[in-house]
């Protein structure tokens, strides 16, 4: 797969602040590609000069090779986590000018709107304007301006906020669309089971640094598993004696054991067995949300 956007050493100050302090990250063509981090990481800053509208004080970011421009300018769609359309203007009028904007010609522009309006069940919405529309429908709208174009790379955060359940489900469908076609898409959400879900690589960001980078399932075997899920015939007691049981919940569904390390899981199992028919016994790898907290939480300390 080709590389589509990359940061090289990217900084950007402000005064004597800085918001990005050399951030180096590569979305690769077909890929969805996380960036995390708390409020005031510089997620936001890293995406503005990721779109053109401000520049790095040192290091660079290309485009397929190029640096940014007028056809690079094209190229890319963008959805902003505060929502921009124009209330008092139809949807589709906006929309189709926003796709000229972007190189379409009129009829090019229209067929796209009417394609994605009728992925999201909205055809009905054409001819309405913004302010007709519920928040979620609204939301759909900014998505769907930022795609219209068919853009090689897409730049989303916080897509998902504030979307019910069913909606969140067909933005996911979208987005994963547009992947396989090959789109280069930069996301960035504070959901973790989004990340989980979506994204392949991650950058999380703390205080302007990066703190942790790589593949998904390569950075979660380098944390410790500090879980046990259990599901026993019968009850089962004394667990959270064993030696690196640092606590157990129980619930209908079975136990969910906290463990100091792993060493901790072979004597869980046997007691387990001793009083009872084991039916489940899983020691969970760490969820992303936890390998977060800990990456993030720990520099706060």
């Amino acid at each position: 797969m080709a590389e589509r956007l990359v940061l090289r050493d990217v900084i950007k100050r402000y005064g004597d602040k800085t918001a990005v302090d050399r951030i180096s990250l590569d979305v690769h063509e077909g890929e969805i590609y996380g960036l995390l981090g708390a409020n005031g990481a510089g997620k936001t800053t890293t995406m503005r000069m990721v779109l053109g509208l401000i520049y790095p004080d040192d290091g660079s970011i290309t485009y397929g090779g190029h640096a940014y421009g007028g056809d690079v300018q094209r190229d890319v769609g963008y959805l902003p986590e505060e929502r921009g359309l124009y209330p008092k203007v139809k949807v589709s009028e906006q929309i189709v000018y926003l796709a000229k904007l972007r190189g379409m010609n009129g009829a090019e522009a229209d067929k796209s709107l009417r394609y994605w309006l009728n992925k999201f069940d909205a055809d009905e919405y054409y001819d309405k304007r913004i302010e007709e529309l519920s928040k979620g429908n609204q939301q759909k709208m900014g998505f769907i301006a930022a795609v219209v174009h068919r853009p090689n790379i897409l730049i989303l955060d916080e897509a998902f906020s504030g979307l019910d359940p069913v909606n969140v489900e067909l933005l996911k469908l979208a987005v994963k669309e547009l992947r396989e076609e090959g789109a280069s898409i930069l996301f960035s959400t504070h959901r973790m089971e989004h990340v989980e879900e979506l994204c392949r690589s991650i950058t999380i960001l703390d205080r302007s640094k990066t703190v942790l980078q790589g593949d998904i399932r390569e950075i979660k075997q380098r944390f410790p598993r500090e879980q046990i899920l259990l599901k026993t015939l019968s009850p089962v007691s004394g667990l959270e004696s064993l030696p690196g049981v640092t606590g157990v919940e129980g619930d209908p569904e079975g136990y969910t054991i906290r463990i100091a390390d792993e060493s901790a899981a072979l004597p869980v199992l046997t007691e387990a067995m001793r009083q009872s028919e084991v039916r489940h016994f899983e020691v969970k790898e760490p969820t992303l949300n936890q390998i977060f907290i800990r990456s993030v939480g720990e520099r706060h300390e």
